[in-house]
């Protein structure tokens, strides 16, 4: 860390100290060597951004983008559908405004992860070798960007913009696990405290860092009483870098105060559903609460970081789509008045934005959880779990939008087209972010990231 209370009573010995500023496990001298490596040896990247929106608990293909309202009560939407913007396609009637940007997405109706088991596939899983997805990437491209110390991975959990609501879920998956690829390309979680997070705050007064110009001027103070010392020839171009990465780069994208007010506002989720309005016999109420406060700065988080060079964001919704109206968890029709305007605000919000911002072609979305949910609504008016289909969205990033992929069975039970798997969507992500023909020639990538770009993307993506 770096480490300045004094700038007129900085020494040699201080200033060796710079060097060892760290971003993420990346020292500033790290830092410099990456980007004279980048630039000398050209990575196989595209340049692009993926966002993906993990649905924890498993969210209903029904209640979502296939409301199947010709079939019986029981497997019909219970929330209805509305028409979408894509002619003879409807949503459920939760999602209004995503209903209204549909010609800004795809729909893949034919989605199957397989089982219905609780974990966090596809983000981490076997098809990922144990690995986060975006870590895969990581691997490639770096743990930070070489040319501003921009961590490449990064996973957000609800504390991130909101210290009050509960901690990451890793009851089911670790979300941060790096798989075998080695510690240095887990996903930098800005809401854990960890190292990169101490280390982009400069321990000064708030007053002296506020004032940069107070600091940078001792700096130079220090540098004219030093200037005939060799060590120091260079001072300016790191004290540059090093204050521009710091107080300019990285910290500026996880500090959401750095945003337009307006903007902020806009995202924000917490109005939508009260605390008191949620009825506290559900076990699981807290983490309803939790996520209608941070959905939507959780989005607007992830589209500064995508803006500033961040690769691969995982979001995820604090496992809330577990609708099984049992002692835990809310029926289908309850769980989704708490869930569904957040979801839907918060989602649209993010694609409006970035299109207004002209990144639509630079950011994937997805959205997906782990599973789908059962055809027919149990005694209680839930859903249980189900691994033969499930809701997959996604949008951006280049791809054909304003379509629907795949058809399901009549009672949305499973695929009535060819299945799209969770490997095709890893291999999707995947096919996004890195240039795969090229990264097959190579001889430094491990067989864990090449193996996950071996399934066919989705097709009609592209």
């Amino acid at each position: 860390m770096f480490t300045l209370h004094d700038p007129a009573k900085f020494g040699r010995r201080d200033f060796l100290r710079v060097g060892g500023l760290t971003l993420g496990g990346l020292s500033l001298t790290g830092l410099l060597t990456a980007r004279a490596k980048a630039a000398a040896h050209r990575l196989p990247l595209r340049d692009k951004s993926v966002v993906f929106v993990f649905m924890h608990g498993g969210p209903s293909q029904i209640e979502t983008f296939d409301p199947k309202m010709s079939a019986p009560r029981e497997i019909a939407s219970v929330n209805g559908e509305i028409p979408t913007t894509i002619p003879g396609v409807t949503f459920g009637s939760s999602f209004p405004r995503l209903a209204g940007l549909a010609d800004r997405m795809t729909i893949v109706r034919s989605f199957k992860t397989g089982d219905g088991n609780h974990d966090i596939k596809p983000i981490v899983g076997r098809h990922t070798s144990g690995a986060n997805l975006g870590s895969l990437y990581a691997r490639v491209a770096g743990s930070n960007r070489g040319d501003t110390g921009m961590p490449t991975n990064v996973a957000l959990f609800p504390q991130a913009v909101d210290p009050s609501t509960m901690p990451a879920i890793k009851l089911f998956g670790n979300f941060e696990s790096p798989g075998q690829l080695g510690s240095g390309y887990a996903p930098f979680v800005p809401s854990d405290g960890g190292d990169l997070q101490q280390s982009m705050r400069l321990n000064l007064p708030m007053a002296r860092l506020d004032d940069r110009r107070t600091l940078l001027s001792g700096l130079d103070r220090m540098q004219r009483r030093l200037e005939a010392d060799a060590v120091l020839a260079n001072l300016d171009g790191l004290r540059q870098q090093a204050f521009d990465t710091i107080l300019g780069g990285v910290s500026g994208a996880f500090d959401l105060s750095q945003e337009d007010p307006r903007t902020i506002a806009r995202y924000d989720t917490a109005p939508l559903v009260p605390p008191d309005s949620i009825d506290k016999k559900w076990n699981n109420h807290e983490r309803y609460a939790d996520n209608a406060k941070s959905l939507g700065k959780l989005m607007l988080l992830a589209r500064r970081l995508c803006e500033r060079g961040c690769g691969f964001v995982t979001v995820t919704t604090n496992f809330v789509w577990d609708m099984h109206a049992d002692i835990n968890n809310a029926t289908m029709e309850e769980g989704l008045n708490y869930m569904g305007g957040p979801f839907d605000h918060a989602i649209s919000t993010f694609l409006e934005d970035v299109h207004e911002r002209g990144l639509s072609d630079d950011i994937l979305l997805i959205c997906c959880g782990e599973m789908g949910r059962t055809p027919r609504l149990n005694a209680n008016g839930g859903r249980d779990h189900w691994g033969n289909l499930a809701p997959l969205m996604l949008a951006g990033g280049g791809i054909n939008v304003g379509q629907v992929i795949g058809r399901s069975t009549r009672d949305a039970a499973e695929p009535a087209s060819d299945p799209i798997t969770i490997p095709n969507l890893v291999a999707t992500v995947l096919h996004t972010l890195l240039d795969v023909g090229e990264l097959r020639l190579r001889t430094d990538i491990p067989q864990e990231v090449i193996r996950a770009t071996a399934a066919n993307p989705i097709p009609g993506l592209v």
